[in-house]
């Protein structure tokens, strides 16, 4: 299978914006163990600025877009220097690649990312994306993970995109705020009814949340992809998603054909 996998910010870090050096290190070699099986795995990594934050000492995320670079950039240098070391152990080469708006929506961009994501995968390394946050503006933004994970899932022709979250999936309604709220473990369709759901972003540290997840599922369920929502809480469950056990809320993607 070729497998993208979405982590957010408050899977891989602490409220302290420092990183949850367990939970990465199993995310690693769980995705090793994939990798190892003869799957392809394609990593959407947030936590840039989020690590950042933490390294920085800010406190909390930043409002201004400087700051914001700032952060980003220290935050990033951190995050590569973790996976590169933790997947080195497992013998996985990682690939570092930073996207902005205009590298998926100018054609000739878009077409040279196309070419280089296949020959990483064809070389067998690990490709780890983000937002280019150092350098996006207003103009040229994707604007969150979720969303970019499924543009680079489409890119590639994914098997399967997985959002590791810190929620179990999606909800009758925001089980933070509604005690009777309901896991809805299938979404065979995106009607209004299940698009009303999105309320809110999630984590401080973070720029999603359920409302782009639905984004998400739209743009994959459209390209002819399942979509799947899980907590990210403890990684081994990627075993069982990748066995097409149920967990977390699925989508079905729309059959081509």
């Amino acid at each position: 299978m070729r497998i993208v996998i979405k982590v957010g910010t408050s899977t891989l870090a602490y409220p302290t914006g420092l990183l949850n050096i367990r939970r990465v290190e199993d995310l690693c070699r769980v995705m090793s163990d994939l990798k190892n099986e003869g799957n392809e795995v394609v990593l959407i990594s947030s936590g840039a600025i989020g690590m950042g934050v933490g390294k920085l000492g800010l406190g909390k995320r930043p409002s201004d877009i400087p700051t914001k670079q700032a952060a980003a950039a220290v935050g990033q240098c951190e995050l590569m220097y973790t996976y590169d070391k933790l997947f080195g152990e497992y013998n996985h080469t990682v690939a570092q690649i930073l996207l902005t708006g205009e590298d998926v929506e100018n054609e000739k961009r878009c077409t040279n990312f196309h070419n280089t994501m296949f020959r990483l995968l064809e070389l067998g390394a690990l490709p780890i994306i983000n937002e280019n946050d150092t350098v996006a503006t207003d103009e040229i933004v994707i604007g969150d993970n979720d969303t970019l994970g499924a543009i680079v899932a489409k890119n590639i022709d994914a098997d399967l995109l997985v959002l590791l979250s810190d929620i179990d999936g999606l909800y009758t309604a925001d089980p933070r705020k509604h005690a009777d709220a309901k896991l809805i473990p299938v979404v065979e369709a995106l009607t209004p009814d299940i698009l009303s759901l999105a309320e809110g972003k999630g984590s401080d540290l973070g720029t999603g949340g359920m409302k782009t997840k639905l984004r998400a599922a739209q743009i994959a369920t459209e390209a002819g992809m399942d979509m799947i929502i899980a907590n990210g809480q403890d990684p081994m469950i990627l075993y069982k998603i990748i066995d097409g056990e149920p967990f977390g809320t699925r989508f079905i993607g729309t059959k081509k054909g």
